[in-house]
């Protein structure tokens, strides 16, 4: 578990290719109060609507909320979709060099529609889906495009991740073109299959994610125990010349395949089902996150029963954090990790607590090798509002900052640590050098810096003095550092060994 729970606060920023079916996944919610008098159907009455990328766009949505740094390769029509869909993706800072617009095509949206059963919001459920599409294969034009694109881009990515839901995307010559170029550029290349009878157009992928439907139609093999599993593991990776077969199995979790024949079930941990919309998705995003960051398939595959677990308690595809995963990793120790928010979530509790009129103070700083010095400091900050949150430089961005030898503690030690502490409410890393993109996302009432940043400039004291914070220089215990605490541990070691 401790190595599970290293590696998820290791996540770095993999560059990941993402080739698939892009879609737009449009949810219109209500409430449901009556049966109409027209027909034996619900009558919705609407209350709002949103939009999400789907299909492949949902792995990518996924993977950029982990942090991985994305390449997305497929196409949209030229349509209102379609300029939805990548506007979305640039807001994330997705590579969109790889979406080519196919005037022959719409985009494929699904739109379902959400309706509440109960007041309150309570009861969701989903009443029907209607889907926007064209699947004709595509032309040869385009996808000489595409194939140009990728034989240009996949040499400089971690791995390669397919995303295909029989869409008209990824021809067979498609796919052997994406298997031809990992090879030659020893990049892995992972794929989430469609529902067919005929596996042979993956032949050569690193690994394949089916589903047990799916593995079943590939293998004409009814799974019904650990038998036939293997049987139908090591039917698709000796016929397919796969290095590993995942099969994803609901509730009874996942069964992963290598092809030296070892097999083995890793269960999922028991909980209500909202929606399995996305499940996949996730699965294929958590093993291009973590083998992408070179781990290896086994760890991944622990993590995407995890990941999977806390998406199938969404409503709809909806990104899991490195938060959430830490929480679930945690169990026991779960009221520090409950302390530990991603800048989404945070933002939603840190409204509540505006509702009841609460001062929220923030502070920042990379708190390596916790001390005295910190303690006292972060006491003050406390005492200047109703809660404190802390912003921690991720292991990245103290990298960045301070050289490669640091930190010497890793984030997840460090956030622990810090929620440890009575007068920390909460804790929330943050990947840049500074923290003024959390600063504005979080707009603290207060502000707080160590009384030696005075002459200097204060990164965010503009921001929140723009709608009326304030900011407030802490006093420091004097002679105290990470830096002199590491130098006084170095100086006694060599003197010991005189």
């Amino acid at each position: 578990m401790d190595n599970l729970l290293h590696i998820v606060s290791q996540f770095g920023s993999p560059k990941i290719m993402v080739v698939g079916d892009m879609m737009l996944d449009k949810y219109v919610w209500g409430e449901v109060k009556r049966i109409s008098p027209e027909a034996p159907i619900p009558i919705v009455s609407v209350s709002s609507e949103d939009v999400r990328p789907g299909g492949a766009g949902s792995v990518v949505n996924n993977l950029r909320t982990l942090g991985a740094r994305v390449f997305a390769c497929g196409v949209i029509g030229d349509d209102a979709y379609g300029r939805t869909t990548m506007n979305i993706f640039q807001e994330m800072q997705v590579d969109t060099t790889g979406i080519i617009v196919d005037n022959s095509r719409p985009t494929i949206m699904k739109m379902r529609l959400m309706g509440h059963l109960q007041t309150a919001g309570k009861g969701v459920q989903q009443l029907l889906r209607v889907d926007y599409e064209k699947t004709h294969p595509l032309s040869a034009e385009t996808e000489g495009r595409i194939a140009d694109y990728l034989s240009k881009t996949i040499p400089s990515c971690d791995i390669v991740l397919v995303s295909d839901m029989n869409k008209g995307l990824l021809t067979r010559t498609l796919l052997q073109t994406i298997v031809t170029l990992c090879n030659t550029h020893k990049k892995i290349a992972v794929v989430d299959p469609k529902l067919v009878n005929d596996y042979s157009c993956y032949r050569g992928f690193t690994a394949m994610t089916p589903n047990r439907n799916e593995t079943e139609a590939a293998t004409d093999i009814k799974i019904t125990n650990h038998e036939s599993l293997n049987h139908a593991a090591r039917k698709l990776v000796s016929s397919l010349s796969l290095e590993y077969c995942v099969i994803t199995l609901d509730r009874d979790g996942m069964f992963l395949y290598h092809k030296d024949g070892i097999g083995k079930i890793i269960p999922t941990t028991p909980r209500s089902v909202s929606d399995v919309t996305g499940a996949g998705d996730m699965v294929l995003s958590i093993f291009g996150m973590v083998v992408g960051s070179g781990y290896d398939f086994e760890d991944a595959a622990f993590l995407a029963n995890v990941a999977a677990g806390i998406e199938v308690g969404k409503i709809g595809a909806t990104p899991v954090s490195k938060a959430e995963i830490l929480h679930e990793l945690m169990g026991g120790r779960s009221r520090l990790t409950g302390k530990i928010k991603d800048v989404d979530t945070l933002v939603g509790i840190l409204n509540e607590h505006r509702k009841k009129h609460d001062i929220v103070v923030f502070t920042n700083g990379c708190f390596d090798i916790l001390h005295v010095g910190h303690v006292d400091y972060l006491r003050f900050a406390r005492k200047q509002g109703d809660l404190l949150v802390v912003g921690l430089n991720t292991d990245h961005s103290v990298r960045s900052l301070k050289g490669q030898s640091r930190p010497y503690i890793p984030e997840l030690e460090r956030a622990q640590m810090l929620a440890a502490l009575e007068d920390v409410s909460y804790v929330v890393y943050f990947d840049d050098l500074t923290p003024l993109e959390l600063i504005k996302a979080l707009k603290p009432d207060v502000l707080i810096k160590g009384e030696d940043w005075k002459d200097s400039g204060i990164v965010g004291k503009e921001v929140v003095e723009s709608y009326g914070g304030k900011v407030i220089y802490a006093p420091l215990v004097k002679g105290i550092s990470t830096t002199t605490i590491v130098s006084r541990i170095i100086e006694r070691h060599i003197e010991q060994q005189r």
